[in-house]
């Protein structure tokens, strides 16, 4: 599985939320859309709701401002019941791992662009 995180105070939860929940791809954005990190983007995943997946989204607060998750989950595995339950402890973490002084000047890494473009595609399959 690939783990990126422009904001590296967003991995450990991130990270103990996936395997909690047992989300197969999350993003954590800005709700401008702006991806602060990611875990998943592989081949097998098609991301919208469906016989195999579920999908969850969510918004919350953190020192860092407003976020947006998105969770995608493997029916087989995981449940929507699953997946809200542990977002509660995800909203805690994040709040106590976020910076409390705020939005930072420069939130995008020198090459987010080209990977977000890369991951996109993969997700896509292009």
């Amino acid at each position: 599985m690939t783990v990126r995180a422009v904001e590296s105070w967003t991995l450990q939860p991130l990270t103990g939320y996936v395997h909690e929940a047992g989300a197969r791809l999350v993003l954590l954005m800005t709700p401008a859309g702006q991806v602060l990190a990611q875990f998943g983007f592989t081949r097998a995943v098609d991301n919208h709701q469906g016989q195999r997946h579920g999908i969850f989204l969510s918004g919350l607060t953190t020192g860092r401002g407003p976020l947006v998750v998105l969770a995608v989950y493997d029916l087989d595995v995981s449940s929507l019941g699953l997946v809200q339950l542990f977002f509660e402890q995800l909203v805690t973490d994040l709040r106590a791992a976020s910076p409390r002084e705020g939005v930072p000047k420069q939130v995008l890494a020198a090459d987010f662009e080209r990977e977000l473009n890369e991951s996109l595609s993969t997700l896509f399959g292009r």
